[in-house]
């Protein structure tokens, strides 16, 4: 039996309740004979503040980058709003992802059948979603520089934001994209402004480059950021995979997640590239959903999330796919069963825990082993 070494970084808010909730799903499959995960815990964020006034220590760091995978929960809370702007929670997110060169996010976007019901739009609209938003993560305008507010010299402040992106950027996560749609419904829609935005001429002819050279058996099209995040809401299952820039695929990436009826709901993984020797990836795994500080330690939250964030991690870094296919088959099963956290509950419906809920998820992969 496998084993592998599985950093947890639970953070602020509701994170250390639903990691609380992997864990007992990881112990499911290490009795069940699958593989066995060896789980370290750390500080992450205002957790990390408090203890060390550092969102995230090198120590932390040294682990991560040791482990076979990174599960996150949540980071930040109004208690830490004034700390200094180099340690605030989110700062502990950024490092993991910039110190691990974690260039990739797949954020996918599911609508289990039970939950159909479950968002703003028509169940005929999103009744069998399945896509996948694959959002480039250490470049662009967030990193770019110069990065400043300076006063001018008639007493005025100037904000500046810097778009960059290289040919070398923006080819790796098209690869990723390409690779994905290949192993689901063979399309690929790129997503930027190449209208009004000079990154954005470079992004199209790269992509399209690459796709020429080296996809041609997948369909690609071209569409502008903000008529994809109106089709989204329109028709989004048009869309199979969506290959997008830092910015643009924050943003749509949130869009397609409410699509599905609650953040809570939503896993993502955040990829590096893969190891030459070995062709493993560094990669972190988390919930879409933040910290929810209005309902922490009230045992309410939603944990699929971040269960189903450890099912990305057993299908990519584990090479455990029958046990991800397993474990998604076990959260359907909780939600057609009726079982729904109060997020997910309709109106007058009865909502379980945050146990409760885990409790479910461990039942049912008993239930769908045998």
């Amino acid at each position: 039996m496998a084993t592998h070494n599985l950093l947890l970084l639970p953070g602020d808010g509701i994170g250390p309740e639903v990691a609380t909730e992997v864990e007992k799903v990881a112990a499911w499959f290490g009795k069940a004979g699958i593989a066995t995960f060896n789980t370290e815990k750390d500080l992450v964020g205002g957790a990390a503040y408090d203890a060390h006034k550092a969102a995230i220590t090198d120590a932390a760091m040294a682990r991560a980058q040791g482990a076979d995978a990174v599960l996150f929960g949540a980071v930040g809370g109004p208690q830490w709003a004034n700390v200094p702007y180099h340690a605030r929670p989110e700062a502990g997110l950024l490092r993991l992802r910039k110190d691990m060169q974690l260039f990739a996010n797949l954020r996918p976007a599911i609508c289990y059948p039970a939950l159909a019901s479950a968002s703003s739009l028509k169940p005929e609209i999103i009744e069998g979603l399945d896509i996948m938003i694959v959002r480039e993560l250490t470049g662009g305008v967030y990193f770019g520089e110069p990065k400043e507010i300076v006063t001018l010299e008639n007493g005025e402040q100037r904000a500046v934001d810097t778009q960059v992106y290289t040919t070398h950027e923006i080819e790796r996560i098209a690869r990723v994209a390409f690779d994905l749609a290949r192993v689901r419904r063979n399309k690929v829609t790129s997503t930027e402004k190449h209208n009004v935005m000079r990154s954005g001429v470079l992004w199209k002819k790269v992509v399209t480059e690459l796709h020429a050279r080296d996809y041609k058996d997948v369909t690609l099209e071209h569409h502008l950021a903000d008529a994809c995040g109106m089709q989204l809401v329109r028709w989004p299952k048009q869309y199979d995979v969506i290959v997008c820039d830092n910015l643009f695929g924050d943003m749509l990436s949130d869009v397609a997640a409410m699509l599905t009826g609650s953040l809570g709901m939503l896993p993502s993984a955040s990829l590096g590239a893969p190891d030459p020797a070995t062709g493993k990836r560094k990669a972190l795994y988390e919930p879409v959903h933040g910290s929810a500080p209005d309902i922490a330690g009230k045992g309410l939250a939603n944990p699929l999330a971040m269960i189903c964030s450890f099912g990305m991690a057993l299908r990519y870094s584990f090479g455990l796919a029958d046990a991800a296919d397993l474990l998604d088959k076990a959260v359907a099963a909780v939600l057609a069963d009726g079982v729904r956290t109060a997020d997910i509950a309709a109106k007058g419906q009865n909502a379980v825990g945050t146990a409760d809920m885990g409790d479910a998820v461990v039942k049912a992969l008993s239930k769908a082993a045998h």
